[in-house]
């Protein structure tokens, strides 16, 4: 099971945001997306690199949200990119080998179009309602995250209101991991 920690240092209150990575890190998470959308480029650099240079015992991937660019001048393994980004197979000739390029979908037909554009993995949801942040999407629940893992080879990772009472439920239905803000940021 892949266990991504999206980041949202403001939601963190009084812990620094590196204190929250290292903690995840230790734990054993497989993917660190940090999802600071306020930063400029220089300060999001900053801190994948900062990321980066922590103690990394289980070889958890960095990915960094949105910013490919950022990415990879920092040296992480992937990035996501939002419903409607262009194509991963556009950010292909500049990637290096192994670079992971994940995209949020919210409905089958996007799942399938990002398997179809060269995408990695897929989040999907919410598949409850988000804890984190509010949402104007409806949840697809567990039949919707079962329709979009049956409808790829890729893996789909359940996004939105997960927690650890419903991890083995999406599991169940098909996902190959979970990804979250909430989830991880309160351990």
């Amino acid at each position: 099971m892949i266990r991504c920690y999206i980041t949202d240092r403001g939601r963190l209150g009084p812990t620094p945001l590196l204190n929250a990575i290292t903690r995840n890190l230790a734990s054993g998470v497989e993917w660190i997306q940090i999802r600071e959308k306020d930063l400029s480029a220089r300060a999001l650099f900053e801190l994948v690199e900062a990321a980066r240079g922590l103690p990394n015992p289980h070889g958890a991937k960095i990915l960094v949200n949105s910013r490919v660019d950022v990415a990879l001048a920092a040296g992480a393994g992937g990035a996501h990119l939002p419903s409607g980004s262009p194509a991963p197979s556009a950010w292909r000739p500049i990637t290096p080998a192994g670079f992971q390029i994940g995209v949020s979908c919210h409905s089958i037909d996007e799942v399938r179009r990002a398997e179809a554009e060269g995408a990695d993995y897929v989040f999907f949801g919410p598949v409850f309602r988000p804890l984190s942040k509010s949402s104007d999407l409806e949840p697809k629940g567990l039949e919707g995250l079962a329709g979009a893992a049956r409808s790829v080879r890729i893996p789909v990772l359940a996004l939105g209101g997960v927690t650890s009472e419903n991890t083995a439920a999406c599991i169940q239905a098909g996902a190959a991991g979970i990804a979250g803000i909430s989830l991880f940021q309160s351990c």
